[in-house]
């Protein structure tokens, strides 16, 4: 019988977990993994820390040694892009002209920067921070005592401007909303941030909208004039869905997938950043961008490819590195009405946050504090739509033992 082949598309995260989980699960035909970086898959979080720092380099950032995929038996294609997709024909197309045949596939295609709309936008000295080369080029022109413009007052920016300001560098961060990190967390931890940053030195300028890059490196805002020496923005990405749409493939703010990862056509599946999926926990449809879905998207393909289905039920989590600050994030956080604080974000570097709506967990935020957020990564799923309550008093309560909330 003649073997098959799974061609992946996209060799980052999900695409290189899925590369390796395909051969875990028993997959014995050949495996093609097609990346258009000229590196085998990396990790990304260290892109805006220890990578940018220069505390680490590419090699140090790998996700797994080139070797293991010459044992898995993996054909890494690296450089290329693939044109377009040939779903009746199970064929690809790559730049250059070369064509694949698959039996199944994998869109791993992930996200891009979303750029930022104004003029000179585009700008030598101007950089996006997404990938290992874009780092390379900022470090190229890092210097002590340069002045860094950060357009984005995210966690990529945030991030970006602590390793920036640890090189000497002068940051500031220009962000067009009322507060930093207001669209993914609550006030307490924007002001949390916000005064932690400005302790190292930081510059943050809400309420800016940056409407002009001039020549020289000016950036013009709503907010008065910044001048730069570099200009990183981060102000979010877009999904690479492309390729699925211009082949048939429904796509929502994403590429549609089920339980197990399969798009509208039963022999191609999607994983990561670039699918739109329903979470079983929460009971609702969402885009990630998160390396542990990616992760975990990849392995529930490889599984439902090699006739092992088992469905995605995963609790989204997520983490964040800014000076001594690990960040640790377990739920979604989207719709409470209520949030209960363990220590004090107004003194010191470690707090946790945690999110109710109503009497239901939704979800923890863990600066410094990895007890509680292991104990609420566990509490969400165990208490999400089974009526059980917590003590929310008793949970402000540092004295009260965080385990007695498992047990109760």
């Amino acid at each position: 019988m003649t073997k098959q082949t799974c061609i992946i598309i996209g060799a980052s995260h999900a695409g290189g977990q899925a590369a390796i989980s395909l051969r875990q699960a028993g997959w014995d035909g050949d495996i093609v993994l097609i990346g258009e970086e000229s590196y085998a898959p990396y990790h990304r979080p260290p892109l805006s820390k220890d990578f940018l720092s220069g505390s680490k380099d590419i090699d140090d950032i790998l996700i797994r040694p080139l070797e293991t995929y010459d044992n898995a038996n993996i054909i890494c294609v690296r450089a290329k892009r693939v044109d377009t997709i040939h779903p009746k024909d199970r064929l690809i197309f790559l730049d250059g002209g070369d064509t694949l045949q698959y039996d199944k596939l994998i869109l791993a295609t992930g996200a891009r920067p979303r750029k930022l709309p104004i003029q000179g936008a585009d700008l030598p000295g101007v950089y996006y921070l997404r990938s290992a080369d874009d780092v390379l080029q900022i470090k190229a022109n890092m210097c002590a005592g340069k002045k860094a413009v950060i357009i984005g007052g995210g966690y990529i920016g945030l991030e970006t401007a602590a390793s920036l300001t640890r090189q000497g560098m002068n940051a500031t961060v220009l962000e067009m909303e009322d507060r930093i990190l207001q669209r993914v967390t609550a006030p307490v931890m924007s002001d949390f941030y916000k005064r932690i940053h400005t302790e190292e030195g930081v510059n943050i300028v809400e309420n800016c909208a940056a409407t002009e890059i001039q020549a020289g490196l000016t950036v013009v805002t709503t907010n008065g004039d910044f001048n730069a020496d570099m200009v990183i923005i981060g102000i979010g990405v877009i999904p690479n869905v492309e390729l699925a749409q211009d082949c048939g493939l429904d796509v929502n703010n994403g590429i549609i997938i089920d339980a197990h990862c399969r798009t509208s056509n039963p022999n191609i599946y999607a994983v990561g950043d670039v699918t739109w999926h329903h979470n079983p926990i929460y009971d609702t449809h969402l885009r990630l961008e998160s390396v542990p879905n990616a992760t975990d998207q990849a392995k529930t393909a490889a599984q439902a490819i090699c006739g092992k289905p088992k469905p995605y039920n995963a609790l989204p989590w997520f983490w964040s590195d800014q000076f001594d600050l690990k960040l640790q994030i377990a739920g979604l956080s989207g719709g409470y009405d209520d949030i209960v604080l363990r220590g004090d974000p107004g003194a010191g570097r470690s707090f946790a946050a945690f999110y109710f709506k109503g009497s239901q967990l939704l979800a923890v935020d863990a600066v410094n504090r990895p007890q509680e957020y292991m104990v609420g990564k566990r509490l969400i799923p165990q208490t999400m739509g089974t009526g059980k309550t917590i003590d929310k008093k008793a949970l402000a309560d540092e004295t009260v033992p965080l385990t007695t909330f498992l047990k109760s």
